[in-house]
């Protein structure tokens, strides 16, 4: 499967854009806000990608960030998610806000996407509330970069490393504080989560962060 692809921008569309790589022109559909981040025609870039294989169709959705692009895999597991739903949640979002909306539990904010009603908002952050803390957690992925027009097609394996404890700790700090959480009182949770557990990864410490920083009663 494509993972990744780097070459330079041959066209620009309202929805896509299409990038060649050495001589070889793949049409990749963004959405709205990843398209404006976009450099202009004949300048290099580089996007992740995801491929969707339908009987009669084969769509390239790029993206510029590991966390957007996992956003829009699981965002795809609802019910009711197809693929221009998913590029409308996260192109009125960003896969930060997509994040601290399915971890707050605050559909409204997805059902501002245009074609999204509220029972399909409300379907998403119930579906994919539990596994907001582990996409966040990939929030330090560096975005890809595009330094040489013929570099290849990459396939990218998504593995992210096991952080040792001082960086899952401050990994699980900045994803709370792009939550909205301040900055002290989610030093705070953290700290104490990780005293709980010393060797919890940064997955396991935003879990444990968000449980200590949820309302009480």
């Amino acid at each position: 499967m494509i993972g990744k692809l780097s070459g330079r921008i041959d066209y620009r569309g309202s929805d896509h854009v299409l990038i060649d790589v050495r001589g070889v022109g793949y049409m990749v559909y963004c959405n709205e806000r990843t398209l404006a981040g976009l450099p202009g025609v004949g300048e290099a870039v580089a996007l992740y990608t995801d491929l969707l294989v339908r009987e009669d169709l084969l769509q390239l959705f790029g993206f510029t960030s590991l966390v957007e692009k996992e956003w829009h895999r699981l965002l795809m597991s609802v019910q009711g998610i197809g693929a221009k739903a998913s590029m409308a949640i996260l192109g009125t979002l960003g896969p930060d806000g997509v994040s601290r909306a399915i971890a707050l539990g605050d559909w409204n904010a997805v059902k501002a996407a245009k074609g999204i009603g509220p029972k399909t908002a409300q379907r998403v952050v119930i579906e994919l509330k539990d596994k907001a803390p582990t996409v966040m957690a990939m929030g330090g992925s560096a975005p890809p970069t595009a330094t040489e027009v013929d570099t290849d097609v990459i396939e990218v394996i998504e593995t992210p490393a096991t952080p040792v404890s001082g960086a899952a700790q401050s990994e699980a700090l900045s994803a709370l504080v792009n939550l909205g959480y301040a900055p002290g009182e989610a030093a705070s949770a953290v700290a104490e989560a990780a005293g709980n557990d010393p060797s919890a990864d940064t997955t396991t410490l935003i879990k444990a962060a968000l449980k200590l920083l949820a309302p009480k009663g």
